[in-house]
């Protein structure tokens, strides 16, 4: 298990499954079973993809060139 998270492994679970959600509720909205547009989720899916880019990144131990564009991305989406 320390192996799974020291490899980063873990962020690529989590930027998976974030956008399975953001695909499985755009697929709902679309087919009228939920009321959620997507522009009210999509900043929230961005945010945490970026996040958990940049922590990938930092975990790995790569430099600040690879961590600032997942915090940019994470600042705009917030923004």
């Amino acid at each position: 298990m320390t192996e799974f998270f020291a490899s980063g492994r873990v962020f690529d679970l989590v930027m998976v499954v974030l956008v399975l959600e953001a695909l499985l509720l755009f697929l709902l909205f679309r087919s009228g079973r939920s009321r959620l547009a997507p522009r009210d989720f999509l900043a929230f899916v961005l945010a945490g993809l970026g996040l958990a880019w940049a922590a990938r990144a930092a975990t790995l131990g790569l430099t600040s060139m690879h961590v600032a564009p997942g915090l940019i991305l994470a600042l705009a989406a917030h923004l």
